[in-house]
């Protein structure tokens, strides 16, 4: 048809017009079929992009999330140890062990909770236990490599302390109501105590368990008490009770002959 077209070009005119006339539409629309499928191809292709790099950046991003805990694990555990560290020098005349806290028993406090370090790692009973900037409470239990601590806002916990700055002496009970509030009560404190708001709280040399001079707490809300003719408040304690990690014992036992004697002399 081609080289008729060419030999009789006169002849073939209205054919080719028609022809024309046909095919073109038809090319048309073979175009536009054509560059539909093809824009679908490439819309398939960038989207399998971009779901293969959508899976690229969420493992990247698990990644990332992953190396951010292990770095505020780390930043955790180093000002866990900074703060040790801190504590060590603020008594430095008594030999330290350090625990890590594993367990703990009952509510969100760390009343009774349990360590990692026992008799093997020189761990006795009522050994006094250490965190923050002061006493936690005193060991109750020890196996060969582990041990329990019972804190001072135990119920049965009863701390004899003192008033730093005068040495006065008082009792910190611990109580379990008291520390949802933020504090722990203080009683027996002598009627013609000079103590006021904000004084530091220490064990006292009568305490037949626990070392003089460790840091219990500050006191607050000081009452008279008609009936005992003392008075009472309440005590900030210096460790947070609800977070604790890590602690230091202290392998030294309180020498308590000079309290025994003095108690048997009265």
């Amino acid at each position: 048809m081609v080289v008729l077209s060419f030999k009789f070009s006169d002849s073939f005119v209205e054919m080719k017009t028609t022809l024309g006339n046909i095919i073109t539409p038809m090319q048309k629309g073979i175009n536009s079929v054509g560059q539909f499928i093809s824009d679908k191809m490439d819309y398939m292709r960038s989207k399998e992009d971009l779901l293969e790099e959508n899976e690229e950046l969420k493992k990247k991003i698990d990644e990332l999330s992953y190396d951010n805990k292990i770095l505020a694990g780390e930043n955790s555990n180093l000002e866990n140890y900074r703060e040790l560290y801190q504590l060590d020098k603020m008594y430095p005349d008594y030999p330290k062990v350090a625990a890590t806290v594993v367990s703990r028993d009952g509510n969100n406090w760390f009343h009774l909770f349990t360590i990692d370090k026992g008799t093997a790692d020189g761990v006795d009973v009522d050994m006094n236990v250490i965190a923050g900037k002061g006493l936690v409470g005193i060991v109750s239990e020890a196996g060969e490599h582990y041990a329990k601590v019972r804190a001072i806002i135990d119920d049965k916990s009863n701390v004899s302390a003192m008033f730093e700055k005068t040495g006065e002496t008082c009792m910190v009970k611990g109580n379990m109501e008291s520390i949802f509030n933020g504090y722990i009560d203080v009683e027996m404190i002598n009627n013609t105590a000079k103590i006021s708001e904000g004084d530091e709280v220490v064990t006292s040399h009568v305490s037949d368990k626990y070392l003089q001079g460790l840091s219990v707490g500050y006191i607050k809300d000081i009452e008279d008490d008609p009936l005992t003719l003392t008075k009472t408040a309440h005590l900030i304690p210096v460790v947070s009770f609800d977070q604790l990690e890590t602690v230091l014992i202290i392998t030294t036992l309180k020498d308590s002959t000079e309290v025994k004697d003095m108690s048997n002399y009265d």
